[in-house]
């Protein structure tokens, strides 16, 4: 199931890369080269606030001309920088965007000195209290996307449910479990339904932004059984446009905004540890 998963999201992002290549030029002029405004990829929670944020208080003043565009997947931002349709995002973190560009043939970079925050990934029930208290045999639901999946398991290896072979990295699956001594079943799920999911697993990993999103909203501080710790996390997410634009004037004004003290009051004070300032 997660092969099946994971190869039809690459042939639907590699068919949308085609179709939006072969499209008139007109594509980078509605990502702002035409009118000076810089349009930007995100999805919703916390990206999309955080963006909006910066729009409303700090952009005017700073003589940005922004427009954010909301996605709710974790393909379609990338595509849309790359096709020209946006001209950047924010939603993602390094080793997802590595493996992605990988995949896709896609050249997407960070821009330098923008990695804006980090959504603790964490472990949520809707019937337990610890991690600890999972039954032999129990399900618990990871992302099917590559290094998400991989972070997952970390978290639950660094929590002591599960060993993963020595030398696994970014690309671990349920396949790399050295030792798993409750012969957890592992349910593999795209990142958006984790939520959704709670009620027909024990446990499920559930990424920052999709818990914030959830109904009612899981907090990775409150409500997680375990969570990610910040300190030398390399899942920190960041602004990122085509390789070649890291340079633009408007990204540059963009990734000053975005990592300001008055976006990192506006972080701790809104999310109040779901989501972590990184800069």
């Amino acid at each position: 199931m997660r092969n099946t998963a994971k190869i039809t999201t690459a042939v639907l992002a590699t068919g949308a890369l085609t179709l939006g290549l072969s499209a008139c030029g007109s594509d980078k002029d509605s990502a702002g080269d035409k009118d000076g405004k810089l349009v930007v990829a995100a999805t919703p929670t916390p990206q999309g606030e955080i963006l909006d944020y910066v729009q409303k208080n700090l952009a005017k003043k700073a003589g940005l001309d922004l427009e954010v565009k909301e996605f709710t997947d974790y393909v379609t931002p990338n595509t849309a920088v790359q096709q020209g349709e946006v001209f950047a995002n924010y939603f993602q973190h390094k080793p997802y965007l590595d493996d992605f560009n990988k995949k896709n043939g896609t050249d997407i970079v960070p821009v330098p000195g923008a990695t804006v925050h980090l959504e603790p990934l964490g472990v949520y029930s809707k019937n337990l209290k610890k991690l600890g208290d999972l039954k032999d045999g129990a399900t618990v639901a990871v992302p099917n996307d590559t290094t998400n999946e991989a972070r997952a398991l970390k978290l639950l290896a660094d929590n002591g449910l599960i060993e993963l072979k020595k030398g696994v990295g970014y690309e671990a699956t349920p396949k790399d479990i050295a030792k798993n001594p409750k012969n957890i079943k592992f349910k593999e799920l795209e990142a958006p339904t984790l939520p959704r999911s709670l009620g027909d697993v024990d446990a499920a990993v559930i990424n920052g932004n999709y818990a914030l999103e959830a109904k009612p909203a899981l907090s990775p501080a409150k409500d997680a059984l375990v969570a990610e710790k910040a300190k030398d996390n390399p899942y920190g997410n960041f602004l990122a446009v085509k390789k070649g634009d890291e340079n633009d004037p408007r990204v540059k004004k963009l990734a000053k905004l975005l990592t300001s003290p008055e976006v990192k009051k506006f972080i701790d004070d809104k999310y109040d540890g779901a989501v972590v300032a990184a800069f």
